[in-house]
């Protein structure tokens, strides 16, 4: 049965392959009395796979901040929830951190169930060093983009990032003047579906692989660090 001590559960779900979803994650799905989505068109293709059947509400970067109040109203009194996000771990690079800060300021357990996400697999394909390394997401879009790439330039330990593929060639090109042409990089995409693929080599090759093949679907960089 649910742990009655905790009133709010961040559940990871399979990042591409469904079967990467845990026993304990499946369980706690079904025991809660609502589930928070980042979109709930995708949660439920996956709720209907897992035969779940539970109310089923909208929480995304645009409404976490006007729903939290009713939310921890529900867990006052005395209901469970459940958040997720569209693919991985709820609140790495995608909605969390409010919802679990606001519970755990009016006094509510909180727990993160262990599961899947994009990072960890692109980081071990990719043969760089893994004790010690550094997950920035997404990079800023506009403003401070260049300002952090230099300083993550000098970084010692191995950068891991996330980027869109209509972005990747941009990024790899913005990175060339301060990691240099020789820097060794990863890039991985579509980890655990049909199509996974790891491209790796350095910064001057996978610039001009890159410009010769679009990239699809989500992408990782790794970069080994200096």
């Amino acid at each position: 049965m649910i742990d009655r001590n905790i009133q709010l559960f961040l559940v990871p779900t399979p990042i591409g392959n469904l079967e990467d979803i845990t026993l304990r994650a499946i369980r706690i799905l079904g025991e809660v009395d609502f589930i928070l989505a980042e979109d709930t068109r995708t949660s439920q293709v996956l709720l209907n796979h897992l035969g779940i059947r539970k109310p089923l509400y909208p929480h995304h970067k645009f409404n976490e901040h006007k729903a939290i109040q009713g939310i921890i109203s529900r867990l006052n009194g005395g209901e469970k929830a459940a958040l997720i996000s569209d693919a991985g771990t709820p609140g790495i690079s995608d909605p969390g951190f409010l919802i679990v800060r606001a519970c755990l300021e009016s006094g509510f357990e909180v727990e993160c169930l262990p599961g899947p996400t994009a990072l960890v697999p692109a980081l071990i394909n990719s043969g760089f060093p893994c004790e010690r390394f550094v997950f920035e997401g997404f990079l800023p879009v506009k403003k401070g983009r260049q300002t952090r790439i230099k300083e993550l330039a000098l970084e010692k330990r191995t950068i891991i990032f996330y980027e869109s593929p209509m972005r990747l060639a941009k990024t790899l090109g913005q990175l060339l003047p301060e990691f240099g042409g020789s820097r060794r990089v990863s890039v991985s995409r579509e980890l655990t579906k049909m199509h996974e693929e790891t491209i790796r080599g350095t910064l001057d090759e996978l610039i001009a692989h890159f410009a010769e093949t679009a990239a699809r679907g989500e992408i990782v960089i790794v970069v080994e660090g200096i």
